[in-house]
């Protein structure tokens, strides 16, 4: 079956017409069927694995983490969700693994956690789908365009769930026990009445998963809850009563972002009342320009491309996202934004 669908790809590939009639149907029937596996995880949970018999209960893996975890210095978690083209927990890009690590690397007390999916609810690549998983593969392993805006289209209607006001509530629930449970394999949390610093690294659509979550991690740890949007989309509902602080990264010449404060009404300046206007008057959402970065790609805030200043793309964006003042728990979080010497144009 394999085969099929990796042939199937190849000659829609070649052809315009074919191509944009089967993704608009594609489209159309994925949006119907998007909502399948958040609720049959919903269904599949018990009253106790989901803390609702007692509104103080908290995931079974939160419980025993409170109770095991040693003595240490890590107070700082760096939850990284990666955007729309990922096709796996295991498969960020280069560029992103090398953000990643750099910014454990320079601050020590901060661990990194890498594996989240936020386009599943069980934390599973697109291949494990059994019906579906010889499409999925056929996809990823296709050199052409059909292949990868496939993957995009798949996890653009996961994002469109999150940002659902039916269906988000449950999928951002599972995204943030898979979010506890990887912070715990990656370093024991501390107990209860020790604060952590908990920082959510996203970009993309990983940024609307992101603030989904936040008002169940709210509730089941005590941390100082950022958000840093690097490139991100998201409605401007979600997450900001919750979050201490969003930080949002955009590039000059991303228009994906520029797009998303279009589409969402919440997003618009005039509509003081929503979430996202109320915390940026609040000074608890902060928006900076960081470059001359493109939504992805080369020249995307993960790329290696050069830039005018000799400096990558990439490196801008670490120097900038370095700078802002979230790393250790004790520093004030202020409304400021990075110095932008030497990054962009004059």
């Amino acid at each position: 079956m394999q085969r099929w669908f990796s042939r199937t790809i190849h000659r829609l590939s070649g052809t315009t017409v074919k191509l944009i009639l089967l993704m608009g149907a594609f489209l159309v029937l994925w949006g119907m069927l998007a909502p399948v596996s958040t609720i049959v995880w919903w269904l599949n949970q018990t009253a106790e694995s989901l803390g609702l018999e007692n509104e103080q209960e908290k995931p079974d893996v939160l419980r025993q983490a409170s109770i095991n975890a040693p003595t240490s210095k890590i107070d700082c978690y760096i939850v990284f969700l990666p955007g729309v083209g990922n096709f796996s927990p295991d498969e960020i890009t280069q560029g992103e693994r090398y953000f990643i690590d750099q910014l454990a690397t320079r601050h020590p007390n901060c661990v990194a956690v890498r594996d989240v999916f936020p386009y599943s609810v069980v934390n599973q690549d697109l291949g494990s789908q059994k019906f579906l998983a010889p499409l999925w593969q056929a996809a990823k392993e296709s050199d052409g365009l059909f292949g990868n805006v496939l993957i995009q289209v798949r996890n653009l209607w996961r994002f469109a769930i999150s940002a659902d006001d039916r269906y988000g509530p449950v999928y951002n629930l599972s995204i943030a026990r898979t979010i506890i449970d990887r912070m715990n394999a990656a370093h024991p949390i501390a107990p209860f009445d020790q604060p952590i610093n908990l920082i959510l690294l996203s970009t993309s659509g990983g940024t609307q998963v992101a603030l989904g979550t936040t008002a169940h991690l709210r509730e089941w740890i005590n941390a100082r809850l950022t958000v840093v949007s690097i490139g991100g989309t998201f409605e401007g509902r979600a997450g900001f009563d919750d979050a201490n602080h969003v930080y949002h990264l955009y590039g000059d010449r991303d228009w994906v972002t520029t797009l998303a404060r279009v589409v969402f009404p919440a997003r618009w300046n005039w509509v003081v009342g929503s979430p996202v206007n109320q915390a940026r008057q609040q000074e608890r959402y902060t928006v900076c320009n960081v470059g001359s970065q493109e939504h992805s790609g080369a020249e995307g805030y993960f790329g290696n491309a050069i830039a005018f200043n000799n400096t990558s793309y990439l490196r801008q964006t670490l120097e900038q996202a370095d700078q802002l003042p979230i790393w250790s728990i004790d520093q004030p979080l202020t409304s400021s934004c990075p110095s932008q010497k030497g990054f962009l144009k004059k």
